[in-house]
């Protein structure tokens, strides 16, 4: 089946859809001989396509990670500020991969990388709703915050999906929400009169980050990589 080449070229782990579209405008992408323009369409299966003279990748190289990010480490491949990236992380793994959502700077936990651009875009479609756990430690009125934290909140004018909230501890909460907006459950906290402490992704879908240390990163298991491709939205596994 036909497909734009920029989509092509993100599901073979070549490059990002953007990035593909400066490859393609400089000529580096041909297909069937000759060279590719933004926008052209070809079939992986049937037309001979290639990043610098070379083949590309077949589907059958993946890889899957889970990284428990530190905080400190900024959630992109490169840095213009020159801070630490994940990508730094996870640069042993032998394969371009990159994050799938965000963690920001001050925030650690769990974090999927892949060069599986297919797999990308099915985690963060908002119609999978992917459940995302976190730990929260917090200061302030836990009790006072609890009904506004589960309760209608909105970003940006933007509603909500309704958060389960459970209390850990006396400044401890698991907060579940199902979007990925920038920074959402700080956010919902500072609405609620709360202040976070410390924030952790414990949890997406059917990955839980376990006992994996802080830092150090593993492969998916074959368990975890088919229940996540079957469905992402699933919360057990």
């Amino acid at each position: 089946m036909e497909e734009r080449l920029q989509k092509i070229l993100s599901a073979r782990g070549v490059a990002s859809r953007r990035a593909a579209e400066t490859y393609l405008e400089a000529g580096r992408i041909t297909v069937n001989g000759r060279p590719a323009r933004v926008g052209d369409r070809a079939d992986p299966e049937r037309d001979d396509i290639r990043v610098d003279g070379k083949p590309l990748p077949g589907l059958d190289r993946r890889t899957y990670l889970m990284l428990n990010k530190p905080r400190g480490y900024v959630t992109t491949l490169s840095d213009e500020k020159g801070r630490r990236t994940v990508a730094q992380l996870v640069s042993g793994c032998g394969a371009r991969v990159w994050p799938v959502g965000r963690l920001d700077l001050d925030s650690e936990g769990l974090l999927i990388l892949t060069d599986d651009g297919a797999l990308t875009q099915n985690l963060l479609h908002p119609s999978h709703e992917v459940e995302k756990e976190y730990h929260v430690w917090v200061e302030g009125d836990v009790e006072h915050a609890l009904p506004i934290l589960r309760g209608p909140l909105s970003l940006d004018g933007v509603p909500l999906h309704p958060a389960k909230v459970e209390v850990l501890g006396a400044d401890t909460l698991s907060v579940t929400i199902h979007e990925g907006r920038n920074r959402q459950v700080r956010r919902m906290c500072a609405a609620a009169g709360l202040k976070v402490r410390r924030l952790r992704r414990v949890r997406e879908g059917c990955l839980t980050l376990g006992d994996l240390k802080v830092g150090c990163w593993r492969h998916l298991t074959k368990a975890e990589l088919s229940q996540l491709l079957e469905d992402p939205s699933k919360t057990e596994l």
